[in-house]
C-alpha cells in the first residue's frame, strides 16, 4: 500500500485536504462489502463526526462493554488519528461484532420518517402510521432513473379482493387505496436499489443489471409533504460481477470535491465521471459488472463534506 498510498498523495499534491486521511481496509476473506460500507460512512463527515464525538466523550473505553457502536467509533478514531495520509488498516474487531445487533448503534445514524396512508374507499376515512426509516429500498426497471424509482415507491396501491384493508370505521374489510411519503427527509439519504430479484421460473435469485440513472444533485419531490428537499451524492457502493452470489464490492467516495476508489486496502483517485460507469447496463448480457447498489445522498442544507 505504500506505493499506491504515495502514488494518491503525488495524484492530490498541495491539494490533499489537511487533517483527512484516505486509509484502505484489510480484507479478512469476503469482507469486500463490509469494508465499502464502512468507507461510504466513514466518508459520511456528519456521522463520522458525531461518532468521534462520542468516543471522545468516553473516557476510559475499556469501561464501556464492547458493542458495534464502541467499535466503529474505535476503528473510526483510529483512522483520523493516523500519522501517515494514507495507509491500510485492519477493521478486525468492527468485523467481529458486525453481525451482532445494536440499538443504540441506530440511534446514531440518521432516521427519516415515512407515513403508510390507507383510504378506505367506502367510508374514505384514511388512517395514517408513522414509522422511522434509514434506508429507502426501491424496486428497479431497466432504463429508468432514481426519481422514477422514488415515484414508483410513493405511488398508489390499490387492497382488493384478498388484500382488503380493515376498516375500524366500518368494521369490516374493505377495498382501500394505500401509498407511503417520506413525512420527515432524513440528513442522510441512503437508499438501496433491489439488484437481487428471485425469479421463480428459474428458482433462484438473479442479479439484475439494468441501467439506474442516479444523478449527483438529488431532489425529492414526489415524495414529500411539503417543500423539496435537495441532496448532493458523496457515495456509492458497487457490486462487481454477473451473478447474487459470486462477485466483489467497492466503493465511491466523494471527499473534499475530490472523488475516490475503495477497493479493501487500495485507495485511488478517480474523476467525477467514473460514476457514470456504476449505473449499470442498457443490454442484459453487457462486458461491464459494476453496479450501483447503495447510494448515499446528503443533504444540502447540512452539507459540509464539500
Amino acid at each position: 500500500m505504500g506505493a499506491t498510498g504515495s502514488k494518491l498523495e503525488k495524484a492530490l499534491g498541495d491539494q490533499f485536504p489537511e487533517g483527512e486521511r484516505y486509509f484502505g481496509l484489510e480484507n479478512f476473506g469476503n469482507t469486500c462489502y463490509c469494508n465499502s460500507v464502512l468507507q461510504a460512512l466513514y466518508f459520511c463527515v456528519p456521522f463520522r463526526e458525531q461518532l468521534l464525538e462520542y468516543y471522545g466523550n468516553v473516557r476510559n473505553p475499556g469501561d464501556v462493554e464492547e458493542n458495534l457502536l464502541t467499535c466503529l467509533a474505535e476503528l473510526f478514531m483510529q483512522i483520523s488519528t493516523q500519522k501517515k495520509k494514507t495507509g491500510v488498516i485492519a477493521p478486525k474487531r468492527f468485523v467481529q461484532r458486525v453481525k451482532k445487533e445494536n440499538e443504540l448503534f441506530r440511534g446514531y445514524m440518521h432516521q427519516g420518517i415515512l407515513t403508510n396512508e390507507t383510504k378506505c374507499l367506502r367510508c374514505e376515512t384514511v388512517t395514517a402510521r408513522d414509522e422511522t426509516f434509514l434506508d429507502l429500498s426501491l424496486d428497479i426497471e431497466q432504463n429508468s432513473s432514481i426519481t422514477s424509482c422514488l415515484k414508483n415507491f410513493s405511488s398508489t396501491e390499490t387492497l382488493n379482493a384478498e388484500d382488503k384493508f380493515f376498516c375500524d370505521k366500518c368494521c369490516s374489510l374493505q377495498e382501500a387505496q394505500k401509498r407511503m411519503k417520506i413525512k420527515k427527509p432524513p440528513h442522510i439519504l441512503v437508499i438501496h436499489l433491489k439488484r437481487f430479484k428471485y425469479m421463480e421460473q428459474l428458482g433462484r435469485y438473479k442479479k439484475l443489471s439494468y441501467r439506474v440513472v442516479f444523478p449527483l444533485e438529488l431532489k425529492l419531490t414526489n415524495t414529500m409533504e411539503d417543500a423539496d428537499c435537495e441532496y448532493s451524492l458523496f457515495a456509492v457502493v458497487v457490486h462487481v460481477g454477473s451473478g447474487p452470489n459470486h462477485g466483489h464490492y467497492v466503493s465511491l467516495v466523494k471527499s473534499h470535491n475530490h472523488w475516490l476508489f475503495f477497493d479493501d486496502e487500495n485507495v485511488e483517485m478517480i474523476d467525477e465521471s467514473a460514476v457514470q460507469t456504476s449505473f449499470g447496463s442498457a443490454q442484459e448480457y453487457a462486458s461491464n459488472t459494476d453496479h450501483g447498489y447503495i447510494l448515499l445522498y446528503e443533504s444540502l442544507a447540512t452539507n459540509n463534506t464539500s
